[in-house]
């Protein structure tokens, strides 16, 4: 478990980064000018505590690009910690482990691969005010693609989840973190849970098109239900999920400490909504690689108070404003 330093009387502030993703070459174009600019402008606005990278740093086996990417995190000054992404794991165990290897080889990352048999990147950053615990973030890895059966028979890949042994170690590490008086955990992974699904269903109102929300305005009453005006963002891409629940969110909600989930994955999808207590919470996407939608450049704040509570909040950048 790594631990950081809260500073007395101020909130800490994770500043996340989600989906670069960014080829060996396009970091000498526009794309890596737009990536550069909106995470130094950010860090330079908000000075966070600790960044974070919430999985799909780049393409499997660009070693250029990983390399380009921890040199960016490292000018911020912070701690960063990443977490992969689907992208990151598709070419296997040996070109992940080079991947690593560039990464760790900074001295601000902030990694630690975990037990083996959980993937790649499942730890624990704990963030303390001198002696005293404030706030604990879980890094969990969601691996790439898994086997899903259709109701004919029929077996496709489809994006994957967490791992049932990932579910117990999560158990018992927000048991380990509540028995040393952490208050409060976020979770920061890369796919959503399944449970993504039922909060948009529950929030959204019905009849109404999730593409025709303007993003600038993504927290307007008309699209939410009762109960859940306080939610923001939009759905363009939907929920890219695994397509059945594995038990994960009951498991959050038993336990009870982890009050934000945070993922990235579906680059045009940023919504927050409060769902039986727990806010999740779909990050922006940093600049244009794969696919994008420019109004919605920029990272996503998650700010600690001093009793540990965290809210999450947007950070836009246009990207025209960089050039």
């Amino acid at each position: 478990m790594f631990e950081l330093q809260k500073k007395p009387g101020e909130d800490f502030r994770i500043l996340n980064f989600s989906d670069p993703q960014l080829t060996d070459t396009e970091w000498d174009g526009e794309a890596g000018a737009i990536v550069r600019g909106t995470v130094l402008r950010l860090c330079g606005e908000v000075k966070p505590d600790l960044v974070t990278l919430s999985g799909d740093l780049a393409w499997a086996g660009h070693e250029r690009s990983y390399g380009l990417l921890a040199d960016l995190c490292e000018q911020t000054g912070a701690p960063w910690a990443p977490i992969f992404g689907n992208h990151d794991n598709q070419e296997g165990k040996e070109t992940l482990d080079r991947t690593v290897s560039i990464l760790t080889s900074r001295p601000h990352c902030v990694f630690d691969p975990g037990p083996a048999e959980l993937g790649c990147g499942n730890y624990v950053i704990a963030v303390k005010e001198g002696d005293r615990p404030v706030h604990a973030v879980i890094m969990m890895d969601t691996h790439n693609v898994k086997p899903w059966t259709k109701p004919n028979g029929e077996t496709v890949k489809e994006w994957a989840d967490l791992e049932p042994c990932q579910i117990e170690w999560y158990e018992k590490e927000a048991d380990r973190l509540a028995a040393l008086g952490y208050p409060e955990t976020t979770v920061i992974l890369h796919i959503p849970i399944y449970t993504y699904n039922d909060a948009f269903k529950a929030a959204f109102r019905e009849g109404i098109d999730p593409g025709s929300v303007d993003p600038a305005d993504g927290a307007q009453t008309g699209c939410w239900n009762e109960g859940y005006e306080d939610s923001f963002g939009v759905a363009f891409d939907g929920v890219s999920s695994y397509r059945e629940d594995n038990g994960f969110f009951d498991r959050v909600l038993a336990h009870g400490s982890t009050k934000t989930i945070l993922c990235g994955h579906d680059h045009t999808t940023d919504f927050s909504i409060l769902y039986r207590g727990v806010r999740l919470v779909f990050s922006l996407k940093v600049g244009p690689g794969c696919y994008w939608d420019e109004r919605l450049n920029g990272g996503t704040l998650i700010t600690v108070n001093s009793e540990g509570r965290a809210t999450a909040s947007h950070r836009f950048v246009d990207p025209k404003s960089l050039f």
